[in-house]
């Protein structure tokens, strides 16, 4: 174990009622060891955690060191949160993907967003994506020893020569052989391909997801699923990338061919394995597929999945939507450009409801030099650039994923309170999907 292993678990909060309540943890408070074993991180914590017993050596936020002794149920949780589910750090990427978002953004901006990370535990945990280029033989054994399924793995090609020159590591050509691994140690992953133009499209597409599909066992498949993303790129990126942007002719491209092989794979397993990012559609100007096309989502972190059950969302709380307001009410709600084909006939339901005006403003980002959008990389400069002096009614409706999940700031480390200053109007922060523009439009007591 390496020396970063040994900081401690600082306390970021304690449950009301827990055990470490009682015990009188605070935040501040550090966790040393359980049972004389010192966690690296979440997962060890948990595990630690699992037994009966347990002697808990605390770093208390006075400098005093305490040794506590308790008796619980087994799996009881003991009701702390920390800083961090890595207390030694996290392991960072050591490849040099042309198409990696963290090489495209501008200097001088907040340190996390610099963060290159390529950690199987946040993948267990949170479902980040990896690429296994960085495990030593020891994490390996951990993943196994430990049953760290399902991962979630970043495998964009299955040809070794094409996968190296997209991960820019010789080591990146294993993909096979690890997820081999992956199915002898009888552990799951879900994959993602992001497709770069004229690197991996095309033939080699088909091929990395027939190589995919060899892992895919009905009665225990080592690969759950697949996304099939197309590239993002922005104005920072190097000049020397070799990449091209997603056309509406290639996107629609990809779809055919990708959905060829979802009825093969239909037919074979009665599930599409496969699956592509609603940005394809949006891209394409192609309607999305049904809802029961998706089955039970398995991607949509990704987004596969995410403007369609969003649009079921709408019509579902959309039975009872009222016929008039009390007041008028004239709002106006940002999106990125790329979805506005869909969102559109939503805007119109919602302003046939008497005194709402409901005016949806779809961005493509100025800020990362973007002709198509996507919701999430708006940013402060993009909303003063393209809204001051618009009219934007009484309030403009914000999607919550446009900002820190713990912070009211933008991408582009400019604060909410800056573009509502500068735009002259209060901003709502919106969140909980359809159902929350839904209520945030028929229901002014939540403005």
């Amino acid at each position: 174990m390496s020396d970063r292993a040994l900081r401690p678990a600082v306390v970021a909060a304690v449950e009301p009622g827990s055990i470490a309540a009682e015990l009188g943890f605070e935040p501040g408070d550090a966790l040393v060891a359980i049972n004389g074993d010192r966690p690296r991180d979440l997962i060890d914590y948990r595990f630690l955690c699992a037994e009966e017993y347990l002697t808990l050596e605390i770093l208390g936020k006075d400098g005093q060191t305490y040794v506590l002794e308790i008796e619980k149920d087994i799996d009881q949780d003991l009701g702390l949160e920390f800083t961090t589910a890595l207390f030694d750090g996290l392991m960072q990427c050591n490849n040099r993907c042309p198409f990696c978002f963290i090489d495209q953004q501008p200097p001088g901006k907040r340190q996390s967003l610099y963060l290159k990370d390529d950690d199987y535990r946040l993948s267990f945990l949170y479902g980040s994506y990896i690429t296994l280029t960085n495990l030593l033989p020891s994490e390996w054994q951990r993943i196994a020893r430990l049953r760290l399924s399902p991962l979630y793995v970043s495998v964009h090609a299955t040809v070794p020569s094409i996968r190296q020159r997209l991960l820019k590591n010789p080591r990146a050509g294993e993909i096979l052989q690890q997820i081999r691994w992956f199915q002898e140690q009888r552990l799951q992953l879900h994959a993602q391909v992001v497709v770069c133009p004229g690197i991996n499209d095309g033939e080699c597409l088909e091929q990395t997801l027939r190589d995919l599909a060899q892992f895919y066992d009905p009665e225990w498949p080592t690969v759950l699923s697949v996304a099939v993303v197309p590239v993002g790129l922005t104005r920072f990126r190097p000049a020397e990338d070799e990449l091209i942007p997603v056309t509406p002719d290639h996107a629609q491209a990809v779809i055919q061919r990708v959905q060829a092989l979802q009825q093969r794979f239909e037919q074979q397993w009665q599930t599409p394995f496969a699956w592509l990012a609603d940005e394809w559609f949006l891209i394409a100007g192609s309607p999305l597929p049904p809802a029961a096309h998706y089955q039970d989502y398995p991607q949509l972190s990704n987004g596969v999945g995410t403007i369609r059950l969003f649009l079921e969302e709408f019509e579902l709380h959309a039975q009872q939507l009222p016929q008039r307001l009390p007041q008028p009410r004239h709002l106006s709600w940002v999106v990125g450009n790329t979805v506005e084909q869909a969102f559109a006939p939503l805007v119109a339901r919602l302003n046939q409801i008497e005194n709402l005006r409901l005016d949806l403003y779809a961005l493509a980002s100025d800020y990362w030099g973007q002709q198509m959008s996507v919701t999430g990389l708006l940013t402060g400069h993009d909303l003063i650039y393209h809204l001051k002096g618009k009219p934007l009614g009484d309030r403009l409706l914000l999607p919550s994923l446009m900002l820190k999940h713990d912070e009211p700031v933008f991408l582009d480390d400019v604060p909410l309170a800056t573009v509502e200053e500068a735009l002259g109007i209060p901003i709502q922060v919106v969140s909980g999907g359809a159902a929350g523009i839904i209520a945030a439009c028929t229901h002014p007591e939540n403005a």
